[in-house]
């Protein structure tokens, strides 16, 4: 029998900060409230009834470990252009909203941000702007069986770069090259190799 494959819908929170969480949401992706009341919120970016969704029940702490700890590392937005990508950078940063890191994956140019409650949220554009041409890179080319995680770069020089009117082709070439490297290596919120956390 045939599988059926499902769409992804959306993703659900626990919280104990749902009016941090909804205020970050609605400023970083556009997330707006369908509906509250006092143990759960649903929001939207787009036209379904909710994508990202808060439960607030009692009970619920922060965990001082989470580095060390299963569970999700990020949930992705994907934007049609770089040009979006960038504006959207220049827009959080105005608002003091600053990606813990951004790397260039080879087959996505992504910048990932912290929620009030340390979950991962990437922001990214295809590099290939054709799912079939960036999944095909990604299963055959050596370059991404080499370095699959992708090259760290920092937005600010990129985001300087691009306004200035280098295109999207020739600063992915030279992020790849470490041109725009940051100063250190950001924390990505895994342990290292060794199981220590920086």
């Amino acid at each position: 029998m045939a599988t059926i494959r499902p769409a992804l819908h959306h993703v659900t929170f626990k919280t104990s900060h749902m009016d941090a969480m909804i205020a970050w949401y609605g400023l970083v992706i556009g997330a707006r409230v369908q509906f509250r009341n006092e143990g759960a919120a649903w929001t939207t970016n787009d036209e379904a009834n909710h994508r990202i969704a808060f439960l607030a029940v009692p009970g619920l702490s922060d965990d001082p470990d989470k580095k060390r700890h299963n569970g999700v590392h990020h949930t992705a937005f994907e934007f049609k252009t770089f040009d979006d990508l960038m504006a959207t950078f220049d827009r959080l940063r105005a608002a003091g909203v600053l990606p813990a890191f951004c790397l260039e994956h080879g087959l996505t140019c992504s910048m990932y941000y912290r929620d009030p409650e340390d979950n991962f949220v990437e922001l990214q554009v295809d590099d290939f702007g054709d799912w079939t041409a960036s999944s095909e890179w990604m299963r055959t080319a050596p370059e991404f069986a080499a370095n699959p995680i992708g090259v760290f770069f920092d937005p600010a020089r990129v985001y300087e770069a691009h306004k200035a009117g280098t295109d999207f082709k020739a600063l992915r070439a030279a992020i790849r090259d470490n041109a725009y490297l940051p100063r250190a290596i950001p924390d990505i919120g895994i342990p290292g190799p060794d199981g220590e956390t920086n």
